[in-house]
């Protein structure tokens, strides 16, 4: 029995067993990066463009229409709030589907 648990045979099976399951661990870590990546730079746009329009909303009307307060801080204030939102809305969605 001992001959058979250490044959050539029987060693070359392991070592293909050992490579199969790391591949197959290799793969789904990299697809959990590539997904954590892609949600990142997703979330990151979907902050990030509802505060630029604010932003360039509010300087707009600064200049246009001048008044006791900052349009630009106050749009930029809202758009992150949108935006925070719109990301929340779609990692809920996402979450879901999954």
């Amino acid at each position: 029995m001992d001959n058979e648990k250490n044959s050539p045979e029987r060693k070359i099976e392991k070592k293909i067993q050992s490579d199969v399951e790391k591949k197959i661990k290799a793969k789904e870590e990299q697809d959990d990066i590539m997904f954590g990546l892609g949600v990142f730079g997703i979330i990151g746009w979907s902050i990030s463009i509802p505060t630029l329009l604010g932003i360039f909303l509010g300087i707009y009307l600064d200049e246009t229409f001048p008044l006791g307060f900052s349009w630009t801080l106050t749009l930029l204030f809202i758009g992150v709030i949108v935006g925070c939102l719109n990301a929340w809305y779609w990692v809920k969605q996402k979450s879901d589907k999954d």
